[in-house]
């Protein structure tokens, strides 16, 4: 039987050199500090892939730009707009 090599890279994103500096990663706690949220909200906003997370070794890191210019999107069905006659 032949393993599907792919299999764990299905949601994997690709990255570019400059994405990949040090300075520009950080962990789930200090995005939930920067955002001031819990990290629960931050690991839900991950799991339903608002961010793009790289990990490393069990950890979990998130661009910081990309934390800090997070906008909320709007929940729910949106409003029926009235009809003017």
């Amino acid at each position: 039987m032949v393993k599907d090599k792919t299999k764990g890279l299905s949601n994997s994103t690709s990255f570019s050199k400059k994405d990949l500096l040090a300075g520009n990663w950080i962990s789930q706690s200090e995005a939930a500090r920067i955002r001031g949220v819990s990290q629960e909200a931050i690991a839900h906003l991950i799991k339903k892939g608002r961010f793009r997370v790289l990990r490393i070794g069990g950890k979990v890191l998130l661009n910081r730009h990309e934390v800090e210019t997070y906008k909320t999107k709007p929940t729910g069905r949106p409003r029926k707009t009235k009809k003017r006659t």
